[in-house]
């Protein structure tokens, strides 16, 4: 089965870069980023492999391809920034709800915002789990929309060109990366459950603690 999805991703992937290049990343990352459903990691791990390294194009090409995806990350990013900013935490519930994100996850995020500002946007970019979280929160401060283009382009191209290089570097090892995954797949998915056990319970207590001290302050 795990060999079946892994054909699967690869062929649909392979197909969309074939047909519409860097565009074909850009477009995907869109979508990424305004959802949260694919992962960047594996869309420019790809391109880089399939778009420069098995062309054999120079590594310059790994930073134009970081701008194409930079693009695409902005545009995405900035559909829950316009939602969150016109409908307001109701339309953030429901939209939450419709592509099932955890609302507290939410509020985690807001939290954060309120601390750290434009910094969260720009640094959020290059931490998983935060990416595509980041830009709700900031929709709903209604955090000048220049300052947070710039600061999601800064970020989404470090990101994004340090995992085309990446691909560039190690797609031709795919087979060989490919037969460790299906080997230690139940430990992976093992440490993956506990990695994820242990964020709920990290999130739970600063949203805890966040509250009591709401509490007090009024």
């Amino acid at each position: 089965m795990i060999a079946e999805l892994e054909s699967f991703i690869l062929s649909t992937i392979q197909t969309v870069y074939d047909a519409w290049g860097w565009f074909g990343v850009a477009a995907l990352l869109i979508f990424e980023n305004a959802t949260g459903i694919t992962p960047s990691e594996i869309i420019l791990g790809f391109a880089g492999w399939m778009l420069i390294s098995e062309h054999q194009l120079p590594v310059s090409m790994i930073f134009v391809g970081g701008f194409y995806a930079a693009i695409g990350s902005v545009l995405g990013a900035s559909i829950p920034y316009w939602a969150a900013r016109l409908g307001g935490r109701p339309l953030v519930d429901k939209l939450a709800n419709w592509i099932h994100i955890d609302a507290a996850k939410i509020s985690h995020a807001e939290i954060q915002f309120g601390r750290w500002g434009a910094r969260l946007v720009l640094v959020g970019r290059i931490i998983p789990g935060i990416r595509t979280l980041v830009s709700i929160p900031a929709g709903l401060a209604r955090m000048d929309f220049l300052k947070f283009v710039t600061a999601t382009f800064i970020g989404a191209y470090l990101w994004c060109t340090l995992l085309i290089g990446l691909g560039y570097l190690l797609g031709h090892e795919w087979p060989l990366i490919s037969y460790y995954v299906n080997q230690g797949f139940p430990f992976i998915l093992f440490a993956g459950l506990l990695a994820v056990g242990v964020y709920l319970l990290l999130t739970r207590r600063v949203l805890a603690l966040a509250w009591t001290k709401i509490r007090r302050n009024d």
